[in-house]
């Protein structure tokens, strides 16, 4: 794989981590009752609300969003596997959590969930696992 391609799958997942880090740290009530978007109700399905954890979710996703930035400004196959390897161990235990916390979704609203939950991890161990065609040809 290319470190074009893996510059790629880095960007959506920046994309994602600076959406939802920056939704979640502005605004957290926002963020709870509305998230993905207005009149769905992914975060609020899943328990009470506490602004310190949703705040605390934001500024992990805004963590994520500087390395996953870092790592494409870089765009080093080493880099690039460390930040696959960071959403990776962020991304399992939330798709695991949300797999068993999917009561009073709509099946809309399950199947967007645990699809863009598992693109992402898709994503991060493309990142991880992959080797670049540069790694490739020294071997």
């Amino acid at each position: 794989m290319s470190i074009r391609v893996k510059q790629m799958m880095a960007c959506i997942l920046a994309a994602s981590a600076a959406v939802v880090g920056g939704w979640a740290t502005v605004s957290p009530m926002s963020f709870y009752k509305n998230f993905p978007w207005p009149g769905r109700h992914w975060v609020s399905e899943a328990g009470a609300y506490d602004e310190h954890l949703v705040r605390d979710v934001g500024g992990l996703y805004l963590a994520l969003l500087v390395v996953t930035v870092w790592a494409l400004f870089k765009a080093s196959d080493e880099l690039l596997r460390v930040t696959g390897g960071a959403w990776t161990v962020f991304s399992v235990p939330h798709l695991l959590f949300h797999l068993d916390h999917l009561d009073g979704l709509t099946t809309f609203d399950k199947v967007s969930q645990i699809g863009s939950l598992g693109v992402t991890l898709l994503l991060a161990l493309a990142l991880l696992l992959a080797p670049s065609r540069a790694r490739l040809r020294r071997r």
